[in-house]
């Protein structure tokens, strides 16, 4: 959909991912900071050429435009959180399923070596950012973008996304990236989606 764009609903009720990421962390970081890149990003389009693509194009068009760098951040912010939101589900985790858990096998060495390298890309991504599981050309890779960028306007599809900002787990977890990003991965992912997002790659 074309601008202005509207905050996305939550997937779930902002309490059903409890005790993995709270109900104060997610108003936080849903309602205030998920909703300033929507809002700044409606401001920043408004009546230019931007104003009628979706956001998907809109992070396309401006990820490489040095005149665009503020667009590009907010509607990168935009675009990765709402995917997040979308990787988890409550009661979700557990070991992967179907042909992402195939893949997960074939590709990555299986499934405690994809927790291990996935903590290794959240970790050590340097400041804010984010951990991505993708496939690239028909194989499964794991990479880290800093701040707002995303692999979507490379050959990679991402499948699958854990926010390493510190607003994303400061409330509940304080330095303890390491524990927050297993608590996700191992109890909130959502694998029947991105088996989903595989089967539409």
């Amino acid at each position: 959909m074309p601008a202005p764009f509207a905050l996305p609903a939550l997937p779930w009720p902002e309490s059903a991912l409890e005790p993995i990421i709270s109900t104060r962390t997610i108003e936080f970081h849903y309602g205030k900071h998920h909703k300033t890149y929507v809002d700044i990003l409606n401001k920043l389009i408004e009546g230019t050429d931007l104003a009628d693509l979706a956001l998907i194009e809109i992070v396309r068009r401006t990820a490489k435009d040095a005149d665009r760098t503020k667009v590009f951040n907010n509607a990168g912010q935009s675009w990765n959180h709402t995917f997040f939101w979308e990787s988890m589900k409550p009661q979700g985790g557990g070991k992967p399923h179907g042909k992402i858990a195939e893949l997960i096998d074939a590709d990555l060495g299986g499934y405690e070596k994809f927790i291990e390298e996935f903590l290794e890309a959240g970790t050590t991504q340097f400041g804010s950012g984010w951990a991505w599981l993708v496939i690239d050309k028909g194989k499964l890779a794991i990479t880290k973008t800093p701040n707002g960028e995303s692999p979507i306007y490379t050959t990679a599809v991402p499948l699958l996304t854990v926010d390493v900002w510190e607003h994303a787990y400061y409330l509940d977890y304080q330095n303890r990236r390491k524990d927050y990003i297993s608590g996700v991965i191992e109890n909130l992912t959502d694998w029947d989606r991105v088996n989903a997002r595989l089967a539409a790659a």
